[in-house]
């Protein structure tokens, strides 16, 4: 089961993250208010699902979790440059 999670999460990080949140109470243990992770859903879905898959409350994103987190924006500024090279040849 986590292995198909894993797989819909890469493809469709949207979809991850609502069933996260409404399943889970891992997003609202991340963020306080709903509104950041409602700007996260729309703007930086990768990311903030990595992040909250990563946070911990005791230890929050300490022993190398922010590498994940980094690495998850990197993977998303990629795919936006991606994509918008692709529109300007068009």
């Amino acid at each position: 089961m986590g292995c198909l999670f894993a797989i819909v999460a890469g493809f469709f990080p949207r979809v991850a993250l609502v069933v996260v949140w409404l399943t889970t109470n891992l997003v609202d243990r991340a963020f306080g208010p709903w509104i950041l992770p409602l700007l996260g859903l729309f703007f930086l879905p990768f990311t903030t699902l990595v992040y909250v898959l990563a946070y911990s409350p005791v230890i929050q994103l300490g022993n190398g979790r922010w590498l994940w987190v980094a690495l998850a924006f990197l993977v998303e500024l990629a795919g936006y440059a991606g994509t918008g090279r692709t529109n300007r040849r068009g």
